[in-house]
């Protein structure tokens, strides 16, 4: 059957006893000591019209979600799991502990509200989530039409769970907020400064896919791979000052920074960027969780607000533009992704495959960083759904 996952395991439909699922739940903010792995967390369900319940095949551990297990983000995130919490002066009435972390996933549509009508029981789906919701670290997963797509058909769970959050993160980055698109991008310089993880895999796929100009930023154990991908130009920051040598080369259209630190201030200039010319500096490295963390929900915000507006009207003085990106859930988005993916323009790269009772090993390798791709966490119970993964050419560092 389609059920790739569980097997045959019965769920209770008596309405005096709730539905449980295997998942790891977070038990307080910290390391990965707090994870506590249960068979007897209560399913979710669905509360509005537009939720449809994913059963969860294979999910990717990303970055964000070893930040997010520290405690990074409560404070904003936490305003948004209570509606009241929007209003600056008030603290939000949330308790979201036990936490189930996890951003992506690939399954199988279970169960859809009433007015779900793009997708039915039983098809196969990839999702992005978004951070202040329940995570795909469990066997299901609740979820609406701007964060599920059909998965490609090209790729199994496993392969397929890599892309949705960090493609997902790369798409705002160069479309949202780059302006970059199949038409615009053409002939266009794009630098990314962090080739080798899961967004900058994906940003150089897409950025060759539309015809654009790519250098990279990297180790050197990823320069192998990062040619395999189809950069340009390849720059090993291990055996070259990377500002030296990049101001041999033309300047830029748009700068994709995945590392942040103070390479932000050497690199948006108009020594690197075409002053005049709509040339923009996207960074993902953005101090707007942090901040509200640190200082507040208003003050943190108030203060992201002034940072991103200095940095701003520095650029203006040479006609350049700076950008934060951001994830946003796009389903819209991930349909264009995957015809991508299906045309066999981009595929996913994968660093480690986990099976799903070796989540905190899963967390202990994103956090390690040095990514080659992704890691991900088969959360299938046959073996045999970790061994297929070499049929679509995956790159393995």
């Amino acid at each position: 059957g389609r059920c790739c996952c569980h097997g045959n395991r019965p769920f209770s439909t008596s309405h005096r006893r709730p539905y449980i699922m295997k998942a790891w739940q977070l038990t307080k903010y910290g390391s990965n000591k707090n994870f506590k792995f249960t068979d007897n967390a209560l399913m979710p369900h669905i509360m509005f019209p537009n939720q449809m319940i994913v059963q969860v095949c294979a999910a990717s551990v990303n970055p964000l979600d070893v930040m997010m297990r520290e405690g990074y983000g409560a404070a904003m995130l936490n305003r948004q799991r209570d509606p009241t919490g929007v209003l600056p002066f008030m603290e939000p009435n949330v308790n979201e502990l036990p936490l189930v972390l996890g951003r992506d996933c690939s399954g199988i549509v279970m169960e859809t509200g009433l007015n779900v009508k793009e997708y039915k029981p039983g098809e196969e789906v990839w999702v992005a989530v978004n951070p202040y919701k329940s995570g795909t670290h469990a066997e299901f997963v609740v979820v609406t039409n701007s964060e599920i797509s059909h998965k490609p058909k090209t790729l199994t769970h496993v392969q397929a769970a890599s892309i949705p959050y960090a493609g997902l993160t790369a798409w705002a980055s160069l479309v949202t907020q780059g302006g970059l698109n199949e038409k615009t991008a053409k002939g266009k310089r794009v630098l990314v400064l962090g080739g080798s993880g899961g967004v900058g895999t994906f940003a150089v796929q897409l950025l060759k896919a539309w015809g654009a100009h790519v250098t990279v930023t990297c180790s050197r154990d990823a320069v192998p791979m990062m040619t395999s991908l189809g950069a340009d130009d390849i720059i090993n920051y291990q055996a070259q000052d990377v500002k030296e040598q990049l101001k041999r080369v033309n300047k830029f259209d748009l700068i994709l920074d995945g590392v942040g630190g103070d390479i932000e201030k050497s690199l948006f200039s108009a020594d690197y960027l075409k002053p005049w010319a709509g040339a923009k500096y996207v960074t993902l490295r953005t101090p707007l969780l942090q901040n509200a963390d640190k200082h507040g929900f208003a003050d943190g915000m108030l203060k992201s607000g002034l940072s991103l507006a200095t940095t701003a009207a520095k650029g203006l003085r040479s006609g350049l533009h700076y950008r934060w990106g951001f994830f946003t859930p796009d389903g819209m988005a991930l349909d264009k992704i995957a015809s991508m993916v299906d045309q066999g323009k981009i595929r996913p790269v994968i660093d480690r495959v986990f099976t799903f009772d070796q989540l905190p090993a899963a967390y202990a390798k994103v956090e390690q960083g040095h990514a080659r791709g992704k890691t991900v966490i088969s959360i299938a119970e046959k073996r045999a759904e970790l061994d297929d993964t070499s049929s679509f050419s995956i790159i393995h560092a």
